[in-house]
């Protein structure tokens, strides 16, 4: 009997206790909206995008994880340096290769001349 009456008055102590939370907690009204996080590109338009850039990147968090758009944005930006990066490096080892094969073709002819 004593356990049945201590249940009693915990529900009652519970109930009271959510009444008044929802009751006197809305002196203000209910929470204002909250305006959507809109995704800022920390990525620097006016220079390559470094290691840092990329990992401080943070997507604002949607209902169902991030915005597409945003992540695709970042991801195709990331890929088209990347791809220009690419070229410009096979670029310059092309110029190297040309060069060093310049460079060793005197050096062949040379002794032959001398001959």
């Amino acid at each position: 009997m004593v356990m049945f009456l201590f249940l009693v008055v915990a529900l009652v102590v519970v109930v009271a206790a959510v009444t008044l939370a929802v009751l006197g907690g809305g002196e203000s009204g209910p929470l204002p909206e909250v305006a959507p996080e809109r995704f800022q590109d920390p990525l620097p338009p006016d220079r390559p995008v470094r290691e840092t850039d990329v990992e401080s990147v943070r997507f604002p968090v949607a209902p169902r994880g991030y915005r597409m758009a945003d992540v695709d944005d970042v991801l195709s930006r990331v890929a088209a340096e990347l791809a220009e990066r690419d070229a410009r490096i096979a670029d310059l080892e092309s110029a190297l290769a040309g060069a060093r094969a310049a460079a060793e073709a005197p050096r062949d002819r040379r002794p032959e001349e001398e001959r």
